[in-house]
C-alpha cells in the first residue's frame, strides 16, 4: 500500500537521470521545485483572518503529519473596474498544507465561492449522509453577505467541513470531493493547453498536483494522472519546460509497484516520453531503454503508437489537443 509523503526539504542539487528512479532525492528536488506565481492582478482583501499565519501554527508530533485546510483571506468578485451588472460575490481563499513539526513550506492554494462549498456538501450529503449526519452547514444568507462577521464564521465552518471530509475514506476518494479540488483549475489548465499557452497552463498543474499530492496518497489515481499530465504539458513543445525532466523523473518514480492497473496504459507512453526528453537534454537514455527492452521480452507491446496526452485523454477526457 501506498503511503502518505512526509514534506521534503529542498534539494540543492537536481537529481541525474541515473539515479535510482525511486531515490528520496527525486522526490525532494520535484517537491521542491517553487510554485510559479499566477498571473493574476491582486485583489484587496475584504476580509482576512491573520496578517503572519505562522502565528496561529501549531507542531504536530515528531515523525507526524497533519492536513490542514485554511481560509485566511476573502475578496470580493468581479474585480474593481469590471461591468457593475455583474452580480458580486465573496470568494474565499483556501490553503492546504502538509504540517510536520514545521509548516509547510509549500501550500497549495485554490479560490472557491460559497455555492462551491456548498455544491460539494449537497453532493456528499445525496450519496453518503450517514458520514454527514453530525456535521452543520452554514445557510444561505439573504443579506449581510459582505459582512466580516459572516464571512469569518462560515470560513471556519468550511475548514472544518473540508478536514472532516479528508478524515473520511468513502468522503476523500468521492468524485465530488476531486471535483471540488481540481475540476476549475484544470479545465482552465487543459483549455490553455488547448490555445498553445503552455506558460499558464503549467503553472496550474503544478498546482493542481501539489494539492491533490497533500491530500491523496502519491500513488494514487488522481496524483499519478495530475503528474502525467503535468509532464505531457513540460515535454510537447519542441524546447522543454526547464522543470520538465524534475517532473518526469518524479512521474517514473511513482510507476514503481504502482496497483493501480487502469494506470498501466500511461506507463509506455512516459518511458518513451522519458527517452526523448533525455535525448534532448543530452542525458543517458539507457536505463529507460532497457527497461522497456526487458518490458518487450515478457511479451508487452511497447510500440510509440500513442503519445503521452493521448493516452491521458483515454483515460480522462479533457478539452486539451490530442
Amino acid at each position: 500500500m501506498a503511503k502518505r509523503l512526509l514534506p521534503h526539504e529542498p534539494s540543492v542539487d537536481a537529481p541525474n537521470p541515473e539515479d535510482e528512479p525511486d531515490s528520496p532525492a527525486i522526490e525532494a528536488a520535484a517537491l521542491a521545485i517553487a510554485p510559479q506565481a499566477a498571473d493574476q492582478t491582486p485583489q484587496k482583501a475584504l476580509w482576512e483572518r491573520f496578517n503572519n499565519p505562522a502565528k496561529r501554527f501549531k507542531p504536530v508530533a515528531e515523525g507526524s503529519t497533519e492536513l490542514r485546510f485554511e481560509i485566511l483571506m476573502a475578496h470580493i468578485m468581479p474585480r474593481e473596474g469590471d461591468d457593475p451588472k455583474i452580480k458580486r460575490y465573496v470568494v474565499y481563499e483556501l490553503t492546504v498544507r502538509q504540517d510536520s513539526n514545521e509548516m509547510d513550506a509549500q501550500p497549495a492554494k485554490i479560490e472557491r465561492r460559497y455555492t462551491d462549498f456548498r455544491e460539494l456538501y449537497q453532493s456528499l450529503k445525496r450519496s453518503h449522509p450517514n458520514e454527514l449526519n453530525n456535521l452543520t452547514f452554514p445557510n444561505k444568507v439573504l443579506m449581510g453577505n459582505f459582512s466580516s462577521e459572516l464571512i469569518g464564521e462560515r470560513s471556519e465552518a468550511f475548514e472544518a467541513f473540508l478536514t472532516h471530509v479528508a478524515e473520511q475514506t468513502k468522503l476523500r476518494d468521492s468524485n465530488a470531493f476531486l471535483r471540488f479540488l481540481q475540476h476549475e483549475e484544470l479545465t482552465k489548465a487543459c483549455q490553455f493547453l488547448d490555445e498553445r499557452r503552455h506558460e499558464m497552463a503549467i503553472p496550474m498543474l503544478e498546482n493542481c498536483f501539489r494539492l491533490l499530492n497533500k491530500v491523496y496518497m502519491n500513488r494514487s489515481r488522481p496524483v499519478v494522472l495530475i503528474l502525467c499530465r503535468l509532464v505531457a504539458a513540460c515535454t510537447v513543445s519542441p524546447v522543454p519546460h526547464h522543470a520538465a525532466e524534475r517532473w518526469a523523473l518524479l512521474a517514473l518514480s511513482r510507476f514503481e509497484t504502482l496497483c493501480d492497473i487502469d494506470l498501466l496504459p500511461l506507463y509506455i507512453p512516459l518511458l518513451h516520453t522519458c527517452a526523448h526528453l533525455w535525448w534532448q537534454r543530452g542525458q543517458d537514455q539507457k536505463p529507460i531503454t532497457d527497461r522497456l527492452t526487458d518490458m518487450s521480452k515478457q511479451g508487452i507491446n511497447i510500440a510509440n503508437t500513442t503519445s503521452l496526452m493521448q493516452a491521458i485523454h483515454k483515460i480522462d477526457p479533457r478539452t486539451e489537443t490530442i
